[in-house]
């Protein structure tokens, strides 16, 4: 008996030993001790006309930060922009969330909204993913695509979401599941950096700055379970999105013959700003009426970019019987021609 009690002490005390290699070499240790974030500063951004008007374009238009940061009815197709409580914050209504997601209320109403909030705040939690009480905001928030949103950019958009009428919204917190609640710490990653201005020098630069801001390939790439896309299949659709518009699958917007080929600038600028492909109506999850309010500039440079992508033969039809697609491993229309 001694004999054994001393092999599991031994076995016991390797275990301790291994516990925080392993840990070391795989989740890592910020679930445990928190995201990596860097020192506020009290910097501020002037207000100015044109800073004002980029950031109202930038934030209603382009980045979805009006579209997800106000409340919708999701019976109807209504641009955010017309409702009375803009910004005023929203519980995420999709299901298939791991939890309660909620953007909050971005309005400057110090007691339900960012009215307390520093301009830093905001802007380590738009292009850091830290939020302004320090914790890691889950990547439903797509800051990893702002934080490539250059300097000007970011404090326009802050210039804009100051000048938003105050309301008062009560919202309750995010709560996300164990155990994602602490893995998505290792998401966030510090600033510390200038971000210049981008290269717009040819349209199809410029459409993959402005695609970058618009977050597509986050609903347009299909992800694992754990919501990492899926290699080889960027910008080819098949993205499940489950709330009280249905079951929605993204489409490819890729030039394979199963993507969007047929495509001219024309007919894309004509989709989103109708919202409607020819005579099909698009679903409401995709927020054509806030990209309609694109200018025919950043939405020709756009499509010029998407004609770029790797062509990727993946079949998504929301109009055909679902089924199991052997490629990105979900359950989608037009899975069986793949």
């Amino acid at each position: 008996m001694k004999k054994l009690l001393k092999v599991l002490g031994w076995l016991l005390l390797v275990l301790i030993l291994l516990l925080p290699v392993a840990i070391t070499f795989t989740i890592g240790w910020r679930p445990f001790i928190g995201p990596r974030t860097r020192a506020l500063t009290p910097r501020t951004f002037e207000s100015t006309p044109e800073r004002l008007a980029r950031g109202k374009y930038l934030a209603e238009n382009v980045s979805g930060c009006v579209f997800c940061h106000t409340p919708h009815d999701w019976t109807v197709v209504s641009p955010p922009s017309t409702l009375p409580n803009l910004g005023a914050g929203e519980v995420i209504p999709e299901t298939d969330l791991p939890g309660r997601v909620v953007a909050p209320n971005l309005t400057p109403d110090r007691e339900t909204g960012a009215g307390s909030w520093t301009d830093d705040q905001l802007a380590r939690a738009i292009r850091e993913g830290v939020g302004h009480d320090g914790r890691a905001l889950f990547p439903f928030m797509p800051y990893q695509h702002y934080a490539s949103l250059s300097d000007e950019d970011l404090a326009s958009i802050i210039v804009y979401l100051r000048a938003l009428p105050p309301v008062r919204n009560p919202l309750p917190a995010t709560d996300i599941i164990f155990p994602v609640k602490y893995l998505i710490r290792n998401v966030p990653q510090p600033l510390t950096a200038p971000v210049p201005p981008p290269d717009l020098s040819t349209p199809e630069k410029r459409g993959a700055y402005m695609a970058n801001e618009g977050a597509c390939s986050d609903c347009h790439t299909p992800a694992d379970d754990h919501g990492v896309p899926l290699p080889g299949l960027d910008f080819a659709g098949g993205f499940i999105l489950v709330g009280p518009w249905g079951r929605v699958a993204s489409a490819n917007l890729t030039p394979d013959p199963s993507g969007i080929p047929y495509y001219d600038t024309k007919m894309f600028i004509d989709t989103i700003r109708t919202g409607s492909v020819r005579a099909r109506r698009l679903n409401p999850i995709m927020p054509s009426d806030v990209y309609r309010g694109m200018t025919d500039e950043d939405l020709s440079a756009i499509f010029a970019f998407l004609k770029t992508l790797k062509p990727v033969r993946h079949h998504v039809d929301n109009t055909e019987p679902a089924s199991f697609c052997k490629l990105c491993k979900a359950i989608h229309g037009g899975a069986n021609h793949n």
